[in-house]
């Protein structure tokens, strides 16, 4: 099975550390609350802030956020068991497109790791597009907006939510997971 996989949030547990920066740079930095919806992955769509202060946000902590991220808790064990029985991976990520220091990080981390994924696809902003050129059978992402958008195009998805983010109806073409061990079953159960 070709499996497309997201890095941040799925890979890496680096979405939780960027809230965590979010909301410091909002109270500490700009004194205030501009938090507009919780449920949105994207700080972009989280708060009002301006353009400007979208900018200070990116330089300020981006590549702080990827350095102080690790993998997910039981990643590097479904993903040996996975590969083993003979599953390909293809990333599938924006990182890299903001700052270009992050691509590398997660370089680093992934061969500190011992982990090296079949294909890479970095700086996307259309996962769609990859998911459809490459025939994946299955996309993993943590962004409601990608999981919908992929999934109306009969691409079967895994959605990886994370506390507080928009809740989707599953179907045959979404199923919410929210670990690892979630993800082992989901992709167990489809090859049976």
């Amino acid at each position: 099975m070709k499996i497309g996989i997201d890095l941040d949030g799925v890979v890496f547990d680096s979405e939780t550390t960027f809230r965590t920066y979010e909301e410091i740079f909002d109270v500490d930095t700009l004194k205030g609350n501009n938090l507009v919806d919780r449920k949105e992955p994207k700080f972009q769509a989280r708060y009002n802030w301006t353009d400007e202060q979208e900018k200070e946000f990116i330089q300020k902590y981006f590549l702080t956020v990827s350095k102080e991220s690790n993998l997910m808790s039981g990643f590097k064990k479904v993903f040996d068991l996975l590969k083993n029985q003979g599953h390909e991976f293809i990333v599938i990520t924006a990182r890299g497109g903001h700052v270009k220091e992050m691509k590398d990080d997660a370089i680093r981390l992934l061969k500190e790791n011992n982990i090296e994924f079949d294909k890479y696809y970095w700086q996307i902003d259309n996962k769609l597009e990859i998911c459809q050129k490459e025939n994946v059978d299955i996309m993993i992402d943590d962004d409601w907006r990608i999981v919908k958008k992929i999934s109306e195009n009969q691409v079967k998805t895994l959605y990886f939510r994370d506390t507080n983010l928009m809740k989707l109806e599953e179907n045959e073409y979404v199923k919410e997971v929210n670990n690892w061990g979630d993800i082992y079953r989901a992709i167990t159960e489809m090859c049976k």
